[in-house]
């Protein structure tokens, strides 16, 4: 099979080549599936350079979601072989996977591909920061990165909760974008004080901010909070510690706090966890929802997939396509 390592970390440019290997041997508890479709995330790329929160095995294979058919099910019979699946692993970039039984999920009917693979980390992590925010209807909030696919799948998920959204970006064109998908306010973070004009366009401040950026641009949302507020810390995109204002915090009460999925998923019990992926894949395949898709590459053209995926001012996931 051909899959996609990396023996060394480092820029994905740099470390990242395509090799032929032998298909893994399912264990008991395991399901072999053929991969169909996976996107590229910035934790992938964080995770090939170092940077992620999980280090990885050297050599490995890069990617922590997608989606493809079952080769080989598992001895319960609840995975057969034919049958569509999404699932998350360390390590999609390959042509076969064999992964728990348990960390795979049937992909639904009229779900294609090319949204299965990325039904996971983005929508339900927008989701489950949504759930924690406290967030009311008319309460603001600030989502930083707002073109990236977190931040149009939050932004979607907070309209249909009455919620109002300010978001940043950082090229002009992808203003009318979020203001078409119910954005109430977007300032260009390249162009303009948000600092400044946010607090002063929200009526003194937004409830809660997901900061996809960290660095100047999260210190900067910080500022943009209320009293009582709370900014929800949950990627690094700007690889650079944010440097936090301590009055900011004292004097306006503020919360400051790190989200990741993965503890935010083991904290909920099967019930919890059965209706949050029903909303989430509810919201995914609705025809009012938006899920942008920039372009798609087979695995042989990775360094293709990663320049296109590295474009700025892209709107859209690039996917590796099988």
């Amino acid at each position: 099979m051909k899959e996609i390592i990396f023996e060394k970390t480092g820029k994905p440019l740099e470390v990242l080549e395509l090799r032929e290997s032998e298909i893994p041997t399912p264990k008991e508890n395991e399901v072999l599936i053929r991969v169909t479709a996976r996107n590229i995330n910035p934790s992938d790329l964080m995770f090939i350079q170092g940077m992620y929160g999980i280090t990885p095995k050297l050599p490995s294979s890069a990617g922590f979601e997608g989606s493809g058919i079952i080769e080989k099910g598992d001895v319960s019979g609840r995975f057969a072989k034919g049958m569509r699946v999404m699932f998350t692993a360390i390590g999609t970039w390959r042509e076969y996977v064999a992964v728990p039984a348990g960390g795979v999920i049937p992909v639904p009917q009229n779900m294609p591909d090319e949204i299965a693979c990325q039904a996971f980390v983005n929508p339900m992590t927008a989701y489950g920061m949504l759930e924690k925010s406290g967030l009311q209807e008319n309460d603001w909030l600030l989502i930083t990165a707002g073109a990236s696919a977190f931040g149009k799948f939050a932004l979607q998920l907070a309209k249909e909760k009455g919620i109002k959204v300010a978001a940043t970006v950082r090229h002009d064109d992808q203003k009318a974008l979020l203001e078409s998908l119910g954005a109430d306010l977007v300032i260009n973070s390249e162009k303009e004080k948000i600092q400044k004009l946010i607090p002063e366009l929200t009526g003194g401040g937004v409830h809660v901010v997901f900061d996809a950026v960290s660095g100047l641009l999260g210190a900067k949302a910080l500022s943009c909070l209320r009293t009582n507020g709370k900014m929800m810390v949950f990627g690094a995109l700007s690889l650079e510690n944010m440097p936090v204002n301590s009055g900011l915090l004292i004097f306006k009460n503020l919360t400051l706090e790190g989200f990741w999925l993965s503890t935010w998923i083991d904290s909920l019990d099967h019930k919890a966890r059965i209706e949050a992926f029903g909303k989430v894949f509810h919201f995914l395949v609705s025809e009012s929802s938006q899920v942008d898709i920039a372009g798609k590459y087979p695995l042989e053209e990775f360094k293709k997939a990663i320049e296109a995926y590295e474009t700025p001012g892209r709107n859209g996931k690039i996917l590796l396509m099988s």
